[in-house]
C-alpha cells in the first residue's frame, strides 16, 4: 500500500514522463489555487475575521507564487534524472503541507457565516479539490495525498454535524474520494502503460537505426551512417569555418587470403583489422567499413598533414602485423587515400571523389602508403576527365593502333613471340599514351570496348605471320570479371584466322586479386580453348605464389623492375635466379622484360633465363615492320 505513495525510482524513464507531463500542468494548477482562495476570502470578508479573509488567504496566494516562479525558472533548463527525483519527492512532500493548509483555512471559516456561506465554502473547497487533482493526476502519489489530506477532515468534520444533512454529504464524500483514488489509479496504471509503449517504440526504432547503420561483421559504422556522418561534418565545417579529412583505406592482399582459406576466416580477418584500425585511430576519428575490404575515416578538427601521415603509418603499421589464419600466418598491407576540406573540395561527394581518387593513386603507384589529395591529382582528375570525354566519343576502330614488341628465345635467337601495346592518336589530344588513357578507361568502364577493338587489331596481324610465332595480349581486370566479355572474346578469336593455340593472354597480378574467382573461371575458360595464359608483372603484387598455385599458367614474367640494376644490385639478381629456378621447377615458362644491355643479357643467359624481352632486341614496331624482322633474326640465327 506504501507503494502508492511513493515516486517509482527504478524507472527513470516513467519519472521524467511524469515530470514533464506535470510541469505544464502547474501554471493552472497555481493559478486555480489563487483564484478560488481569493474568491472563497471575498465571500467571507464580512463574516470572519481579517486573519481568515486576509492574512491567511495573501500568505497562501504569496506561497503560490514563489512555487510559480521556481517552476517556471526550472523549466528553462533541462534537469538530470536526480534533479527529477528530488523535484518530485519535494512535490509529494509540498503537496501535502499545501493541501493540508488550504483545507484547515477551510474548516477554519466554517464556524463563521450562514448555511449559504458554507455552501460556498463547500463548493469552492470541491472545485478546488478537483481542480488541483486533474492537475496532479499524472503524479499518482501526490494526487492520493491531496485527495486524502482535504476529504478525510471533511468527511470528519461533517459526521460530528448534528444535521443529518451533513451527515449524508460526509458519506456522499467517502464515496467520492474512493471513486477518485480508483479513478487516479486506473489514469496511472493507463499512463504507465502508455510511457511504457512509447519507450519500448523508440528502443525499437534506437535498436533498427542502429542495425540500419552498423556493419553486423566488424561491429563499426557501415557505409550509410557514414556518408551520412561526412554531410554533418560538412555541415558543421561550413557553418563554424572548420576543417577536416576523410580517408579510404584499402586492405592489400585480402582477397587472396579470402579466396585461399574461405569466407569464414576471412571475416575473422576482417574483424581483426577493423579492431586494429580502432586501437591506431583512437576515440575522437570516425570509423566506418565502407564495404568488402575497404574502410572509411573522418578526421575532425582541423587535422594538419603531418597528423594525417601519423594516422596513416599507424594504419599502416598495425595492419602490417601478421595474422593467424588456418595455422600459418597472413601478411596484408594498406593503401590509404585522404582528402580535407576546404582545400580538396568544397562539397562531401566531391570530397569523398577526392579521397577516392588518391586510394587509386596510392594503389596504382604507391601501394601499401597514404596520399593525400593535392593540387597534381586535381589537375590528373581535369586530364584525365578530357581524356575520359575523348574516349567516350571516339572512333575506336578508327583512332586505335598497336604495335609489337618481340619476345626472344636467346637458344635460338629468334623471336618465339610478339606482345601487342596499344596506341591512341585522338584527333583532339593527339597521340596520348597506353600509360594515360589505360587506366581511364579501367576506372571509367570503357576498357571493355577498347579491349575488343584492340584485340580484333592485334589477331589481324597475327593472322598474317608465320604459325609458329605467337602473339601475346595484355587484358584487364575488368576483362576476366565480366563473363559476357569473356564469351565476347571468344567470339573474337573464333571469328578470327587465328589458331587458339598461338594465342597468349597476359593478366597481372592486381588483375587477378581483384576478384580472384572469377579471374579463375576466366583463365579456365580461355584455357580450354586452347589460350595460353601468362602472369604478367610477377614479384610485385601480393600473394604471388597463391596465384601461381592456383592458377593455369603457362608463362610468369619477370617484371623490368628487377632487371634494371640487376648489374650492380645483388638482391635484384638472387631474386630474378631464384624466379628462373622456380618456374623451372613448377614448369613454366620464365620471360623476363626490361633487357636493355648486353650486360643484362649475358647475366641472365648465365643464370638461366632462355626467353627475354627488351629494347636491346627491338623497340615497339608497327605491324608493317614485324614480318621484315621476323625475316631478319631468321637470317642472323640461320
Amino acid at each position: 500500500m506504501t507503494d502508492i505513495f511513493r515516486v517509482q525510482t527504478g524507472n527513470a524513464e516513467l519519472s521524467r514522463a511524469q515530470y514533464d507531463a506535470f510541469a505544464k500542468q502547474i501554471p493552472l494548477l497555481y493559478l486555480l489555487l489563487t483564484t478560488n482562495t481569493v474568491a472563497v476570502a471575498i465571500s467571507y470578508a464580512r463574516l470572519a475575521p481579517a486573519l481568515l479573509t486576509l492574512a491567511l488567504p495573501t500568505l497562501l496566494c504569496l506561497m503560490c507564487a514563489l512555487r510559480l516562479v521556481k517552476w517556471l525558472n526550472r523549466s528553462r533548463r533541462q534537469p538530470t534524472d536526480d534533479m527529477v527525483l528530488r523535484q518530485l519527492r519535494q512535490t509529494n512532500r509540498l503537496a501535502g503541507v499545501i493541501a493540508a493548509a488550504f483545507t484547515a483555512w477551510g474548516l477554519l471559516l466554517y464556524g463563521y457565516g450562514d448555511a449559504y456561506a458554507h455552501g460556498h465554502v463547500a463548493f469552492y473547497m470541491a472545485l478546488t479539490v478537483i481542480g488541483c487533482i486533474f492537475c496532479l493526476m499524472h503524479l499518482r502519489s501526490a494526487a492520493i495525498i491531496v485527495t486524502l489530506i482535504v476529504n478525510i477532515p471533511f468527511i470528519i468534520f461533517f459526521l460530528m454535524q448534528p444535521q443529518t444533512s451533513l451527515k449524508a454529504m460526509a458519506l456522499n464524500l467517502v464515496f467520492v474520494s474512493i471513486a477518485m483514488i480508483i479513478v487516479l489509479m486506473t489514469y496511472s496504471r493507463d499512463f504507465s502503460r502508455l510511457v511504457e509503449s512509447r519507450s519500448e517504440t523508440r528502443h525499437l526504432s534506437d535498436e533498427n537505426f542502429r542495425i540500419a547503420n552498423l556493419d553486423s561483421l566488424t561491429g563499426l559504422a557501415n557505409r550509410r551512417w557514414f556518408f551520412a556522418e561526412l554531410s554533418r561534418q560538412y555541415t558543421r565545417a561550413k557553418t563554424h569555418g572548420g576543417a577536416f579529412a576523410v580517408g579510404i583505406v584499402d586492405l592489400d592482399g585480402f582477397k587472396p587470403v579470402n579466396d585461399t582459406y574461405g569466407h569464414s576466416t576471412g571475416d575473422r580477418v576482417l574483424t581483426e583489422a577493423a579492431q586494429r584500425f580502432k586501437a591506431a585511430c583512437g576515440e575522437d576519428i570516425i570509423l566506418a567499413r565502407l564495404g568488402g575490404d575497404e574502410f572509411g575515416f573522418i578526421v575532425p578538427g582541423n587535422p594538419t598533414r603531418d597528423e594525417l601521415r601519423w594516422l596513416g603509418t599507424a594504419i599502416s603499421d598495425t595492419i602490417r602485423m601478421p595474422y593467424i589464419v588456418g595455422g600459418s600466418q597472413a601478411l596484408l598491407g594498406s593503401s590509404i587515400g585522404v582528402a580535407g576540406y576546404p582545400q580538396s573540395a568544397t562539397d562531401p561527394e566531391a570530397l569523398f571523389e577526392r579521397a577516392d581518387y588518391a586510394l587509386y593513386h596510392a594503389k596504382r603507384h604507391q601501394r601499401g602508403q597514404m596520399v593525400i589529395f593535392s593540387s597534381e591529382h586535381e589537375a590528373q582528375i581535369r586530364s584525365h576527365s578530357v581524356i575520359e570525354q575523348a574516349l567516350q566519343n571516339a572512333d575506336l576502330d578508327a583512332e586505335l593502333s598497336m604495335v609489337f614488341q618481340p619476345i626472344v628465345d636467346m637458344s635460338s635467337g629468334r623471336a618465339t613471340a610478339f606482345e601487342a601495346l596499344a596506341r591512341w592518336e585522338s584527333p583532339s589530344l593527339g597521340m596520348v599514351s597506353p600509360d594515360r588513357f589505360i587506366p581511364v578507361a579501367e576506372r571509367a568502364g570503357l576498357i571493355r570496348g577498347v579491349t575488343r577493338a584492340l584485340l580484333k587489331k592485334a589477331l589481324e596481324a597475327a593472322a598474317q605471320w608465320p604459325a609458329e610465332v605467337r602473339i601475346s595480349f595484355n587484358l584487364s581486370a575488368q576483362d576476366l570479371s565480366d563473363s559476357e566479355n569473356v564469351v565476347q572474346i571468344i567470339a573474337q578469336i573464333n571469328r578470327s584466322r587465328v589458331d587458339p593455340r598461338r594465342i597468349i593472354f597476359e593478366i597481372t597480378e592486381t588483375s587477378v586479386a581483384q576478384d580472384f574467382q572469377k579471374a579463375q573461371m576466366a583463365v579456365q575458360t580461355f584455357k580450354a580453348l586452347g589460350v595460353r595464359i601468362s602472369l604478367d608483372d610477377f614479384g610485385t603484387g601480393f600473394s604471388s605464389l597463391s596465384h601461381v598455385h592456383r592458377l593455369p599458367l603457362d608463362k610468369i614474367k619477370v617484371d623490368r623492375s628487377f632487371v634494371t640494376d640487376i648489374e650492380t644490385n645483388p638482391v635484384s639478381l638472387k631474386i630474378v635466379k631464384s624466379l628462373t629456378a622456380l618456374c623451372a621447377d613448377m614448369g613454366l615458362e620464365c620471360i623476363v622484360e626490361g633487357v636493355e644491355t648486353e650486360a643484362q643479357l649475358t647475366i641472365l643467359r648465365e643464370i638461366g633465363c632462355r626467353t627475354v624481352q627488351g629494347y636491346y632486341f627491338a623497340r615497339p614496331m608497327a605491324e608493317a615492320d614485324v614480318l621484315p624482322y621476323i625475316s631478319e633474326r631468321e637470317e642472323k640465327t640461320a
